[in-house]
């Protein structure tokens, strides 16, 4: 098999190293992108009405597209999500306790919680600062040990079994001994280079420090935080960047939202108007009436591109019997019946018609009857936008984890699905 993009396991991982935070992985999609000849569009602006190739930014989401090859074609959409379960900082952050300096914290999304204990981690997000009359932003990242949320040791453990960390009162970090007149806020506003004095709102979140790495006997495995869902935030970007030069019968877009891992409902979740508006956008660009925009999303199509569960070699019981799904077995399309994932026969077949094309081999997933089954943006999308869609995934364990495990053979195999489906 010839590959089509330049996915690779190595370059996952330093996709991942760079992006702590939905708001990293915006700013790493972009200078991947704008490295290509994509230009960054404002939505209060207006935009061009020549063919091209552009993005644009909302907060911790990104739609990019490319117009140049074919203008007047209808959409082929692979989309996906920034934003990882993690345990975040609290608007009060500073506690005391028993001599500790502490900082409060609490989980975002459904964050496997034991996994974040005993863990140096950093801290990265963003800072809303005065700016005169107005209010900037301000990247924060902080890649040195500074919090650590400790362990209690098995000897006061109940039934020396494991702790199950309660979330509002077992997560707190620890960042000093003693009293300290300086805030937890004082020290990020000074890392950032801002007066602590104007900082007037942030979404900050802590991240594992341990970088992403090629491990295993074969060097064939991937070790890596929030590779739920930055798998597929990098395997879209390479995706596309393929197929901006190459698909001539398509307009091919990648939209990347954040707030999946909790619900997609905000302004720049799957939930909201910002697909929509941006397809429609790219219509009247190009000189098409909501007339045309119509006929336009009818004959399009969404591949929603999430993480998929592979069979657990010590948890085998707890998969589907009859749809084990293997590490570097290729791409993972995902049904459900109950639409925990849109997947339908007319998407199914789309997709795994791009996998044959590119001889890819293809895994079909189905959660056991018997367990709740997660979701993805796919069903939020398809509602909102009337899309035909496809829930798609790359296989890996641990999912939710602050360490995840995935197949370094995956990464390129479904980067090439993506860009075939894309139109290559």
């Amino acid at each position: 098999m010839a590959s089509l993009t330049s996915a690779t396991a190595s370059g996952l991982c330093s996709f991942v190293n760079a992006s702590p935070s939905p708001f990293h992985v915006v700013a790493t999609v972009t200078a991947e992108l704008a490295a290509h000849g994509f230009v960054e569009l404002a939505e209060a602006d207006a935009w061009p009405t020549d063919p091209g190739r552009y993005l644009v930014v909302r907060g911790g989401s990104l739609i990019a597209w490319s117009t140049e090859r074919a203008p007047d074609a209808p959409f082929r959409i692979v989309g996906g999500h920034t934003d990882s379960p993690n345990l975040r900082v609290k608007q009060h952050p500073d506690r005391d306790s028993a001599g500790w300096q502490m900082v409060a914290l609490e989980p975002y999304g459904g964050a496997w919680l034991n996994s974040w204990l005993d863990r140096d981690l950093g801290i990265s997000g963003r800072l809303g600062v005065r700016d005169g009359a107005g209010v900037r932003e301000v990247a924060v990242r902080i890649d040195r040990p500074i919090l650590r949320v400790p362990q209690l040791a098995i000897h006061l453990s109940e039934d020396r079994k494991g702790v199950h960390p309660d979330p509002q009162n077992h997560l707190d970090a620890v960042w000093g001994t003693g009293r300290s007149p300086r805030s937890f806020l004082a020290f990020v506003a000074d890392e950032a280079g801002v007066d602590d004095a104007d900082v007037l709102g942030w979404e900050l979140m802590t991240h594992d420090l341990n970088p992403a790495a090629v491990v295993g006997l074969s060097e064939d495995l991937v070790s890596s935080p929030r590779l739920d869902n930055q798998g597929t935030c990098y395997a879209g970007t390479e995706a596309l960047v393929t197929a901006a030069a190459q698909a001539d019968d398509v307009v091919p877009v990648l939209a990347l939202f954040d707030h999946e891992e909790v619900g997609s409902m905000s302004d720049r979740g799957a939930h909201s108007d910002l697909m929509n508006t941006v397809l429609e956008r790219i219509v009247l660009a190009r000189g098409g009436s909501r007339e045309d925009f119509f006929r336009t999303m009818a004959a399009s199509i969404h591949a929603s591109g999430d993480m998929a569960h592979a069979t657990h070699p010590n948890h085998v019981a707890r998969h589907e019997p009859s749809h084990r799904i293997e590490i570097n077995g290729g791409p993972v399309l995902k049904v459900n019946q109950n639409l925990r994932y849109a997947t339908d026969a007319v998407g199914a077949a789309a997709f795994a018609q791009a996998c044959e094309r590119t001889d890819v081999p293809l895994q079909r997933y189905v959660h056991r009857a018997d367990l709740p089954c997660g979701s993805t943006i796919g069903p939020i999308a398809a509602s909102r936008t009337g899309l035909s869609t496809v829930d798609v995934g790359a296989p890996q364990l641990a999912m939710h984890s602050a360490r995840e495990l995935m197949g370094a053979h995956d990464v390129e195999m479904y980067s090439d699905a993506l860009a075939a489906f894309l139109g290559v």
